[in-house]
């Protein structure tokens, strides 16, 4: 997948060194990322969507933080029980999911 359509970036506050410690990572992100993966699966978008985790983006009084480009939609609080709504609505339905977001 070179350019996929959308690529949905999930702070899970991984540090340089690969540990992965922080407010993000203290509320579920990986099991954010791990939403993510089978919702797409599920949904057989995975030749358009890329999830990739990342580092702290700097807004951590409203981690878990999620961003989807191309839009550049940040969406703050996140939990795992959101992933399907942020996938149905803005991933098939290219509505943002304005409840979530920042």
């Amino acid at each position: 997948m070179v350019n996929p359509k959308y690529h949905i970036f999930v702070c899970t506050s991984c540090r340089v060194n690969g540990k992965q410690q922080g407010l993000c990572y203290s509320k579920d992100s990986v099991q954010i990322v791990n939403n993510f993966m089978e919702e797409i699966d599920e949904r057989d978008l995975s030749s358009e969507v890329m999830v990739t985790n990342t580092g702290c983006f700097g807004v951590c009084s409203s981690g878990p933080i999620v961003v989807v480009y191309p839009e550049g939609t940040w969406y703050g609080n996140v939990s795992p029980d959101d992933v399907e709504e942020i996938v149905e609505k803005h991933i098939e339905g290219g509505e943002i999911v304005t409840r979530l977001q920042i």
